[in-house]
């Protein structure tokens, strides 16, 4: 059986995926089930941390073709972040993807698309580095 592991109604569901061997062509394939190498458990290649990753569909446009409206993030709480990493961060009451720059003792947000300035985070602002994005995935 084929089986993805998903979240729904807080439940998991487990469902396995076939893991082929062949390379993918640009051409018409037609994989045989001798060409499966082994099942792939997409919880487990994606998520290291079960009950600290949450998903998140996207809003807007200023990360650019790296993260585009309507992709699903799957961000990780428990996930350290580092400068230059993408993570989802609270900014008072709104939430944000960006890409984390923390250098000289200050943090900055940046987003991909020049048409948006880097947000200097201040301490006035109530402000969390919510979750470290390890994913997104878009439909092709």
């Amino acid at each position: 059986m084929n089986v993805v592991m998903l979240r729904a109604h807080g439940r998991r569901i487990r469902l396995l995926r076939p893991l082929l061997v062949a390379r993918v062509s640009a051409g018409f394939p037609s994989p045989a089930e001798s060409s499966v190498e082994a099942r792939i458990d997409l919880n487990a290649q994606l998520i290291r941390h079960p009950a600290a990753t949450f998903y998140m569909r996207v809003v807007g446009d200023s990360m650019g073709d790296e993260i585009r409206e309507g992709d699903i993030l799957v961000v990780d709480r428990a996930c350290e972040v580092e400068d230059g990493d993408v993570a989802v961060v609270r900014i008072f009451e709104d939430f944000a993807v960006k890409r984390l720059s923390l250098r000289e003792g200050r943090v900055r947000l940046l987003a991909a698309n020049e048409a948006y300035a880097p947000i200097d985070v201040t301490e006035e602002m109530d402000f969390e580095v919510w979750g470290k994005v390890l994913w997104s995935i878009r439909p092709h």
